[in-house]
């Protein structure tokens, strides 16, 4: 029909629809369309029923994607013709759980908080004045405090706090930011604060004043933040600093630190535009920068030996409050702009290694002897969620850790398929459960070496079937037998009587970027890693591979080196270094040649091939080189021997720009190896260390890019899918990538994902979703 005729439709609107003020938009939308009907949330995502003219239904269609709140992702708006049922104004009516065979809409991820409610937050007038959980519409906790969809208040951790009548005025006033939020609140309503020591006794007076003195004293105090609690201690105290390494069991790994602001951080760090962005943006990621020179000193023991300084901005309520506190409680956000000098280290409550401590009473027994006080509050955290971590690379962002402000958001999928629970890898765990054409991929669990981060694990597999509604139909893992992921995905899968499908590890990290940049196409994969278990029982992590689809060719691989001593190889890359003197045939210097105890034990391993493992990794080809050059015999954290050399290579190149290769650094052989260890021999005895890092990088870009070339004219492929965790060091990314664009190949890389085995449990979801199809 035309003209003013009444027409009328039902309109289904998927994505991220619920929690993010979409109902009132919708709401504002009919007032201003004059159309009549209703709208409210139920497990699909959200529907309208709208009357009218046809004019202003198609406006109403259109104006629901290009119009959508900040916080919304629309999928898809699908309008079906109705029956004109006379409908008399529009109203936003009660959400409805009708069963269906799957939930298809997603709750949205935990942001900061506005510019609006910290106007609020700091205005002595406002009723919300200093309220530690203020929130509305467009800001606050979504994901970790939803219990299960639709999205509704009693679904959430806010439903013991029953609405106080202002609240309830607000909440159901559609001209109000806080019409329908359902996380609103107010200092009557609560939650609220509380400060006790470990035996959970109160300290006196207000729980942000003497949460400040504690910090200012040297006191290492637990605070309660949205997905778990913080460790938090004054960062430009060496002692406090020190006393929290030692407590934690955390000897050289930086901490983070919290500023109040960028113009605070500016004292300590460089950052870019783009880096300030990530920094200011609503996720309020972790962001690793470079270190202002000097200024370390004054946040002392922080980033030991380090260029970089990873820095993070407040994001609830609290952490702003400690800064407004500091900065003696000023009226306005004036303050906000200008430096402030209180810097918090700022790192996950938990012993070393193990899951985030998110509720009350883990953080009273898991805490104790490493916390002096915690800084809690009555609402319940749902779900663990760790920080976000970014490094921004060539200009473009990229995830060390993908959890908090980025967690629940879906990746989409080239195409809809099974639905598929992928349980990833052993390292930086995460899991992957897939709905048609969307991956939903899991926070942070962490690596699952021991018993409370395995536990993690299968609770995050009941938490994501449970919130989104999904059943799975095949379940995928690592092929490596012994994994605590596969063997746990293989006894799910045995409980609920489901097919199991095992993803070789290298192909699962390529299959990963292509499922998120859409590309069905055989590509060129290059997975460079520490270490992953190839179908033939060897420890791979230098791959050259041919993937499509399901289907994975190795095409080549790096010259494999001896592992002596098998893992213990990976953690001191002294021994690496007396590997590559092996394979020189210099076995009899080892001994001399390394102060470590045990150089001669290992010499002669070596030479008798005794627990000797060989692998193909890039990773160790790292160890080696820092151990060559002196600069890391012994690891404290993951990737430090990596990170020292990039280091020195950085300073250098950062000085003169790019050395030259090494000459005859590389032999490319006739089976497809890539044999790099005529460039590693090059750097023992190096005089100018960071010159000799600087060579070798240059050395490793020029081989791997003369391999790939090789590969892709002998294939005829021009794509290439680039993971795996050596992709997080810049000089290599960026130097590679730019030397095979000009060489005609296109490069893709992970962009919403990490490089490393965070991603791991996409690309077995993929895979399994593709051998299904094939």
């Amino acid at each position: 029909m035309t003209g003013n005729a009444v027409i009328a439709c039902r309109i289904r609107v998927t994505g991220i629809v619920q929690g993010v003020g979409f109902r009132p938009f919708v709401w504002h939308l009919a007032q201003e369309l004059e159309l009549s009907g209703w709208v409210r949330n139920d497990s699909e995502g959200v529907e309208i029923a709208a009357e009218g003219a046809q004019a202003q239904v198609d406006a109403l269609l259109q104006r629901l994607r290009s119009e959508a709140p900040p916080l919304a992702r629309v999928d898809t708006v699908v309008a079906v013709d109705a029956v004109p049922d006379g409908l008399a104004g529009f109203a936003i009516a009660e959400s409805t759980d009708r069963e269906r065979a799957t939930t298809q809409t997603a709750i949205g991820p935990d942001v900061a908080v506005c510019t609006e409610c910290l106007a609020e937050l700091f205005d002595p007038s406002d009723r919300r004045w200093r309220h530690a959980f203020i929130t509305c519409t467009h800001c606050g906790p979504r994901y970790t405090v939803t219990r299960a969809l639709p999205y509704d208040r009693p679904q959430t951790s806010l439903a013991p706090f029953p609405l106080c009548p202002a609240c309830a005025a607000e909440y159901g006033s559609p001209a109000d930011r806080r019409f329908h939020a359902e996380t609103t609140c107010c200092p009557q309503c609560g939650p609220r604060l509380s400060l006790t020591d470990l035996q959970g006794n109160a300290v006196d007076g207000d729980p942000i004043t003497a949460t400040l003195q504690l910090l200012r004293s040297g006191s290492i105090v637990a605070i309660k933040g949205l997905g778990g609690f913080h460790l938090a201690c004054d960062a430009q105290s060496a002692a406090t600093v020190a006393r929290l390494r030692q407590r934690k069991n955390r000897e050289e790994k930086p901490f983070a630190v919290m500023t109040a602001n960028t113009p605070s951080l500016e004292y300590y760090a460089h950052f870019s535009t783009q880096e300030q962005a990530l920094l200011e943006s609503r996720e309020r990621p972790v962001v690793l920068l470079r270190a202002q020179p000097g200024r370390t000193a004054t946040l002392p023991g922080v980033a030991p030996d380090l260029r970089w300084l990873g820095a993070m901005l407040p994001c609830t309520p609290i952490h702003f409050l400690l800064f407004h506190e500091a900065a003696n409680r000023p009226s306005g956000r004036q303050w906000l702009a200008a430096p402030q000098d209180l810097v918090l280290v700022m790192t996950s409550a938990n012993p070393g290694g193990e899951p985030i401590v998110y509720t009350n009473a883990e953080a009273r027994t898991r805490l104790i002897g490493i916390a002096d006080a915690i800084l809690d509050h009555d609402r319940d955290i749902v779900s663990r969620c760790d920080d976000s971590v970014i490094r921004v690379i060539d200009r473009k962002p990229q995830f060390i850790r993908r959890s908090r402000g980025y967690a629940s958001d879906a990746i989409r999928l080239p195409r809809a398929g099974t639905s598929v629970l992928a349980f990833g890898a052993h390292l930086k765990s995460s899991v992957c459960l897939t709905r048609g054409n969307e991956a939903y991929l899991s926070p942070h669990i962490g690596d699952l070496d021991n018993a409370a981060t395995c536990a993690f694990l299968e609770e995050t597999v009941s938490r994501m079937q449970a919130l989104l509604e999904i059943k799975p139909e095949i379940i995928a893992h690592d092929l490596h037998p012994d994994y605590f992921s596969t063997r746990a995905a293989i006894e799910f899968a045995g409980r609920h009587n489901l097919p199991v499908f095992a993803v070789a590890h290298h192909h699962a990290h390529i299959a990963a970027v292509c499922a998120e940049h859409g590309q069905s196409a055989p590509v060129l994969g290059l997975a460079l890693d520490g270490v992953g278990l190839g179908p033939d029982g060897e420890a791979w992590g230098g791959e050259l591979l041919r993937v499509e689809g399901a289907n994975c060719q190795r095409l080549g691989h790096l010259r494999p080196l001896p592992l002596p001593g098998g893992d213990r190889a990976a953690r001191q890359p002294w021994r690496m270094a007396a590997a590559i003197l092996h394979e020189q045939g210099r076995n009899a210097e080892i001994k001399t040649r390394f102060q470590q105890a045990g150089a001669g034990t290992v010499a002669t391993m070596l030479q008798r091939q005794l627990n000797c493992p060989r692998t193909s990794s890039m990773g160790r080809l790292f160890d080696a080189a820092a151990g060559l050059l002196g600069l890391c015999a012994e690891m404290k954290y993951e990737a430090q021997a990596a990170i020292l050399v990039e280091q020195a290579a950085s300073r250098h190149i950062e000085k003169y720009g790019w050395p030259r290769a090494i000459e005859e650094g590389w032999r490319i052989r006739a089976d497809g190896q890539l044999d790099l260890l005529p460039a590693l021999a090059s750097l023992d005895g190096a005089h100018d260390v960071e010159l000799a890092a600087a060579q070798f990088h240059a050395t490793l870009v020029a081989a791997l890019a003369a391999w790939v070339e090789q590969a892709a004219k002998a294939s005829g492929l021009e794509t290439l899918a680039c993971a795996g965790g050596c992709f997080h060091n810049a000089l290599l990314s960026i130097g590679l990538r730019q030397t095979l664009e000009q060489r005609g190949i296109i490069v893709l890389a992970p962009a919403r994902l990490s490089p490393g085995d965070a991603a791991i449990a996409l690309g077995q979801a993929w895979v399994a979703i593709q051998s299904l199809e094939s």
